[in-house]
């Protein structure tokens, strides 16, 4: 799943390559992507791109103040074409295309755009065209920006203080911080040397410093490494630059001890435990605790 830093690049890919081009179209194949009617989709056509810009998770292409807003859930990215010329028209189907962008010529007579594309079969991918980001209710939720100057160890602190969550439902909650998804809270309760399991209420001063200087130098980091890549690029550097998230059986890079995993209906999380829970594994069923 796409999470900040890679949102964070491909919204500054497009305002490298996207805007200043006209929107010749818009072509929606899976219709179910798209999440609102008014303004229609159809609007976009001859305006002019004039930027690119994220919020938590979502991507969002400003039209001449009309809004084409993306989430990307879990098996969703954007392809970028250096030229659609030619390309094939679009149908309803199977495949994983869900929209294509066509974007007006470059001096060189080539028409980029991009397409939207979703792999799997759970299809969660959302598109919306609004007149504002906050129309969509996922953005109008949003806690607050990791990476904004106002995301102080105050604010971190508030946000923990009286929470029951363990602190890595807390990270992926959006309502509470935006853009944090399930790599990067591994990552970054790595960095923390945090059981993901710890309550949030119990974290002490320190802990919480040493949370906050954690999200922020992790994400950075991961920006920082996606910075100017492709937008086909972006997937295999995330993968690469993760420390523990995805690696089980593998050796933690910290400390040398094997990283193990813990194992949801959905999803899973690693941890290294000579790290994070003072060399205990944790059990490896739902609201685990740590084993006696």
């Amino acid at each position: 799943m796409p999470e900040l830093p890679e949102v964070e690049a491909l919204a500054e890919f497009l305002r490298e390559h996207a805007v200043g081009h006209a929107v010749v179209g818009v072509d929606v194949v899976a219709f179910q992507a798209l999440k609102t009617v008014d303004p229609p989709v159809t609007a976009l056509g001859g305006l002019t791109v004039t930027g690119a810009g994220r919020h938590g998770k979502f991507l969002d292409l400003d039209c001449d103040g009309l809004h084409l807003v993306t989430h990307l859930a879990r098996g969703g990215w954007l392809r970028w074409r250096d030229d659609l010329t030619g390309a094939k028209p679009v149908r309803p189907g199977k495949g994983p295309l869900a929209v294509r962008v066509r974007l007006s010529p470059a001096e060189d007579g080539r028409a980029p755009g991009f397409e939207l594309t979703e792999a799997g079969t759970q299809k969660r991918l959302a598109v919306y065209v609004v007149r504002n980001p906050d129309e969509v209710p996922g953005i109008a939720s949003l806690g607050p920006d990791p990476l904004a100057d106002d995301f102080t160890v105050e604010t971190l602190a508030s946000i923990v203080g009286g929470s029951r969550t363990q602190i890595k439902g807390l990270l992926r909650d959006q309502k509470v911080i935006a853009g944090i998804g399930n790599a990067y809270s591994d990552e970054v309760l790595h960095v923390a040397r945090m059981s993901p399991f710890k309550i949030a209420a119990t974290l002490t001063d320190d802990q919480v410093a040493d949370l906050h200087t954690a999200i922020v130098t992790t994400l950075r980091d991961a920006v920082g490494r996606a910075r100017g890549l492709a937008a086909k690029d972006l997937k295999s550097e995330k993968k690469s630059g993760l420390r523990v998230h995805g690696r089980t059986g593998q050796a933690c890079p910290v400390c040398g001890d094997t990283i193990r995993e813990v194992s949801f209906a959905d999803s899973a999380l690693q941890y290294c435990p000579t790290c994070q829970t003072g060399g205990k594994p944790l059990a490896d069923r739902r609201l685990s605790r740590l084993l006696k």
